[in-house]
């Protein structure tokens, strides 16, 4: 069997990490770290512990919430311990991935995860298109109007007329000056 690494978490710096601590004194290598809320999406201490683990380790937490954010952060980093071969233990909720019994609490938590996931991506997909519907317009906005287009055009058909003044002029690189060019093309020949 391979190491145990704690991780412990408080939120606030108002909150203190003895008690986690505690628990987790039995462990070989604890990291730790105090996150306000502005930089909690970071956790480089958690970053750390998930590099540092390896084949057969034991990775231990307090409870589910110093661990992960949400079901899917919580199934992103099971993710990573699984293809490393590192085992799971959350002491409060009892989940211990190194028994039969916690791997199969923990493969349900998974997939409740991922469902969500896909939750999510299908409430993306559906606004989306209602958005599409609705006329709304996705990417970066054009930086030439209409007739600065058809300027364009002109400019570049145009015997002797520089593609890099064209690009200069308007504002645009030289590759978005072809682009253009091109699309432009294309839509009058549709």
């Amino acid at each position: 069997m391979g190491m145990k690494v704690g991780y412990a978490r408080v939120s606030t710096t108002g909150q203190k990490l003895d008690v986690q601590m505690d628990r987790l004194a039995d462990c070989d290598r604890i990291y730790h770290e105090k996150m306000s809320a502005s930089s909690a999406h970071t956790r480089p201490e958690l970053q750390k512990a998930l590099d540092f683990v390896r084949d057969e380790d034991v990775f231990i937490v307090t409870k589910l919430d110093r661990l992960a954010r949400s079901v899917v952060d919580l199934s992103e980093i099971v993710k990573k311990l699984q293809k490393k071969n590192v085992d799971l233990m959350v002491l409060d909720q009892g989940i211990d991935t190194t028994t039969i019994y916690g791997r199969l609490q923990f493969n349900i938590l998974a997939a409740i995860g991922e469902f969500e996931r896909e939750l999510i991506r299908e409430r993306s997909l559906e606004g989306r298109m209602k958005a599409l519907q609705r006329g709304v317009k996705f990417g970066a906005k054009p930086k030439l109007s209409a007739q600065e287009l058809k300027e364009l055009v002109r400019d570049f058909d145009a015997p002797g007329c520089s593609k890099s003044e064209i690009a200069e002029h308007y504002g645009i690189s030289r590759a978005s000056v072809y682009r253009l060019y091109r699309l432009n093309r294309q839509q009058q020949a549709s």
